[in-house]
């Protein structure tokens, strides 16, 4: 958790570090209004396909979302565009540290950030013929860090609108797969719609199965 707050003109950032296991480390940082300030965030292990981080106060946008090797700027809120860089964008040993740019009393507020796990080689369509709709998808090797909320939506009419059809919680505690399905090894999501894709999104509210989701609050005093 971050707290900044300002102080005699200065920005007073409190850092409170939240890890998977849960570890708390607190320390103070000052710095001048219009300087940058980095967020640290150091996730668990490198196999990272998306780093989210968001405020939440600004519900639906991001601050910043790196996913593929790139910056997204669909949905970023604007008062975050071109003030927010990661601070190693090669992401080595875990580093998913966030850079804020020109730092304003307007930036008050809570911050978290979210790392998805990688699917790769892990994912798979029930029936690639796709058969009767059916777009279930197969999640190999579950682990406890693939616990959150899967969507699957659809493209329909001309100008290709994305819909969403479902929404699917997956709880995995100690290697089983749990809510959904119950298989040691695998998960299978059932959803059946004409055609469609899987997105993937941490749950927000359960900060002990993210593989990192530290806070950050920015208030006035």
């Amino acid at each position: 958790k971050y707290v900044i707050q300002p102080v005699c003109g200065s920005l007073l950032l409190v850092l409170l570090l939240v890890r998977q296991p849960a570890t708390e480390k607190r320390k103070n940082i000052t710095a001048e209004s219009g300087q940058d300030v980095t967020l640290t965030c150091r996730a668990p292990n490198n196999n990272i396909i998306v780093v989210e981080w968001s405020r939440c106060d600004q519900k639906g946008q991001y601050v910043l979302l790196y996913r593929d090797d790139q910056f997204v700027p669909d949905d970023q809120h604007p008062s975050f565009k071109n003030r927010v860089d990661l601070q190693d964008r090669q992401m080595k040993d875990g580093d998913v540290s966030l850079i804020l740019k020109d730092v304003t009393i307007n930036d008050a507020g809570k911050y978290e950030c979210r790392v998805h796990p990688s699917f790769k080689n892990r994912v798979d369509l029930q029936d690639r013929q796709m058969k009767d709709g059916d777009v279930s998808l197969i999640l190999k090797d579950v682990t406890i860090n693939d616990t959150g909320i899967y969507r699957c939506r659809i493209v329909e009419g001309v100008r290709q609108h994305m819909k969403l059809i479902n929404n699917i919680t997956l709880s995995v505690v100690d290697g089983c797969v749990g809510l959904i399905v119950a298989l040691p090894v695998s998960a299978v999501l059932l959803v059946a719609v004409v055609v469609g894709y899987w997105i993937y999104q941490k749950h927000k509210q359960q900060q002990s199965q993210d593989s990192f989701q530290p806070a950050v609050e920015l208030q006035p005093v």
